[in-house]
């Protein structure tokens, strides 16, 4: 459409002006017009961007939680990873070995020992000062048993043999757990109907086999017909596992919503790279809220546990185990932020962002030079790469954002492999384009040369 034309409404046959040229007043009505429709248009753009990031923003911690939440309690490996060192903190195993050393002492009685030894001296005849020295052996005696205990728990508990059963142990357990929240009817322990059931049928097969074994022929006649023991009925499981299957739906889908929510602020911002900037380093200040958040809770949660019930040292040892995988995703994310804010800044017109990439581009073109005297040179090769430059740092940085979403639970030192790699390959992508050598340029030259 022609703006400088628009049409002459005329009365029915009448003949219509075919070209209507605009007067200085119309044109500069027109131009206002379309002025206040592209302001409008942007404040529409920049409003809509604006919900969209702030949305993102306010779900970016809790997706994260509730990821790390769905991650911990569904996934019977994870929950394992999580717990599994703590079998080998030194406080956790001061606390078990302290305990169990406790309840042996306690069922030992060493007042029955030494009562009975006095008596028995007594019996014998035995001079008053023997009696009075046996009655006063409870106190070493005591301390002795305790050595002896302390010695014996301590040599199982920091063998490798706990650490094996401490993983089993949690392993069985959380399975258990699992299958009962989740209706699975694998597994030894099942629910259905509210119910909660113990399959021991494998139990079953174990007693008839030995007992045939021993000599009872007739226990090969024991029943199959019930093999499960119900352990409990509850109206409440049916809310629980209600609240597993939201905890699967939010750990899996609000982590997603919070991607597409903060990729539509950026897509429909006027200025894209300056919406890059800031949902990137928004969502790094959600993540260092969340670690800030992390650190209060922790110092809440050791103030909350008695000394008595727990010692410091292993309350706050048991709490960093826990939320190490959160604040390892926590500090993934950003880093991450910050990286993509670098990225999007060195894209910008600033003076340090040009000067930034004047510099690499000097330091690849030289080095690509000094191949191509030397006569390694990409010849067609280089040039479509030096003609696809964008497309080809697009694709890299695509491909390592990919790789990073594929990344089974990536850490920082994941992060900073899969860039300092693209960054790798984006430099020698750099220097092969700039090894064509002096004859390809004037060869590329010519053509340009020869154009009128």
């Amino acid at each position: 459409m022609n703006p400088a034309a628009s049409p002459d409404p005329r009365h029915p046959g009448e003949a219509a002006d075919p070209q209507h040229v605009m007067t200085a007043d119309e044109r500069a009505e027109y131009e206002r017009l379309r002025r206040h429709a592209a302001v409008r248009h942007r404040r529409i753009r920049r409003a809509g961007s604006t919900l969209l990031l702030l949305a993102a923003l306010l779900l970016a911690p809790v997706a994260v939680v509730a990821a790390w939440v769905q991650d911990t309690v569904s996934d019977t490996d994870r929950y394992v990873e999580t717990v599994a060192p703590l079998a080998s903190e030194p406080p956790v195993q001061d606390v078990v070995i302290n305990r169990l050393t406790d309840r042996v002492v306690n069922n030992v009685d060493v007042r029955a020992v030494t009562d009975a030894l006095v008596r028995t001296l007594q019996d014998a005849g035995a001079p008053p000062r023997v009696v009075d020295g046996a009655a006063s052996l409870e106190g070493p005696l005591r301390n002795a048993v305790r050595t002896v205990v302390d010695r014996t728990v301590t040599r199982v508990i920091t063998s490798d043999a706990f650490q094996q059963a401490w993983e089993g142990a949690n392993r069985r357990s959380h399975a258990a757990v699992v299958n009962m929240l989740t209706g699975d009817r694998e597994g030894a322990v099942t629910s259905e109907g509210g119910t909660v059931r113990l399959d021991v049928g494998e139990v079953v097969d174990q007693v008839r086999e030995r007992l045939v074994d021993a000599g009872f022929d007739k226990a090969a006649a024991i029943p199959d017909s019930d093999r499960t023991i119900t352990l409990f009925e509850s109206e409440q499981l049916g809310k629980a596992q209600d609240a597993m299957r939201l905890l699967d739906v939010l750990g899996a889908w609000l982590p997603v919503l919070t991607v597409v929510l903060a990729a539509l602020a950026v897509w429909t911002a006027p200025a894209h790279r300056v919406m890059l900037m800031i949902t990137a380093t928004g969502v790094g200040v959600m993540m260092v809220v969340l670690l800030v958040a992390l650190a209060v809770l922790r110092r809440a949660y050791l103030d909350s546990v008695p000394p008595t019930a727990l010692p410091a040292d292993a309350a706050a040892v048991i709490y960093d185990s826990f939320v190490r995988f959160l604040r390892d995703s926590t500090l993934t994310l950003l880093v991450v932020a910050v990286i993509t804010a670098l990225v999007a800044c060195l894209y910008g017109p600033g003076r340090l962002a040009r000067g930034v990439r004047a510099t690499a581009d000097r330091a690849t073109t030289a080095t690509g030079g000094a191949l191509a005297r030397r006569g390694v040179r990409t010849g067609a090769t280089g040039r479509r790469l030096a003609e696809h430059r964008k497309w080809t740092t697009g694709v890299v940085m695509a491909a390592g954002a990919l790789t990073l979403v594929l990344w089974n639970h990536p850490t920082v030192a994941a992060v900073v492999l899969v860039l300092g790699i693209a960054l790798a390959v984006l430099i020698i992508l750099a220097i092969l384009a700039s090894a064509t050598g002096p004859a390809d340029r004037a060869a590329d030259q010519a053509p340009q040369q020869a154009a009128p």
